[in-house]
């Protein structure tokens, strides 16, 4: 695959510890079930603090609240999601039961997510990326800058963020012009 972005040359297999990927982790069928699942969902624009970013989000188990720095708790995983993280989970090894939060988000054209470590309330993260290929960049401060890499995401991949990763590199991804979804399952610290 020759997906690239500013600064980013695309690596297969992944270069950084902790990181996994796993390709076609569903199936075009379910992906489509899954990508109206999101649209069915009660989505509106991410909340950080006073600001509204762009991606539309839903939250199940647990939300962080940014303006109050802490988890709060959210509405039960529907069965449709605990039986797609029942799925996902043991392809990278994993025990389904341990993801016990939830985020399905929709970018719609022009929505992206910028340089962040998910919050430390969580542990590992899964996430499953539905619709279109895209650019998962990865960063770590150096002594004289940044250390990068990035990895593509096509339709149907799944990655796992765990031990290094986890810790010690941001993630982000650029705005697209078309529509892409996911699902990121998180376990709890």
């Amino acid at each position: 695959m020759s997906i690239q972005g500013e600064l980013f040359a695309v690596e297969e297999p992944p270069a950084v510890p902790g990181l996994a990927l796993v390709r076609e982790a569903v199936t075009p069928a379910e992906e489509a079930e899954l990508a109206a699942r999101i649209d069915a969902a009660p989505l509106a624009p991410f909340q950080f603090g006073q600001w509204e970013g762009k991606r539309l989000t839903v939250h199940y188990g647990s939300a962080y609240d940014f303006s109050r720095h802490k988890l709060n708790d959210a509405p039960p995983l529907p069965d449709w999601l605990v039986a797609a993280r029942d799925k996902l989970a043991p392809q990278v090894g994993r025990d389904p039961g341990a993801f016990e939060a939830a985020l399905l988000i929709r970018y719609d054209p022009g929505a992206g997510i910028g340089w962040h470590r998910d919050r430390p309330q969580y542990g590992e993260v899964l996430g499953l990326s539905l619709g279109a290929p895209c650019v998962l960049r990865l960063r770590r401060r150096t002594e004289s800058g940044f250390d990068r890499r990035a990895v593509g995401l096509p339709p149907r991949s799944l990655y796992l963020l765990s031990g290094e990763v986890r810790r010690e590199w941001e993630h982000s991804i650029v705005p697209q012009g078309v529509t892409r979804r996911s699902i990121t399952l998180r376990t709890l610290r």
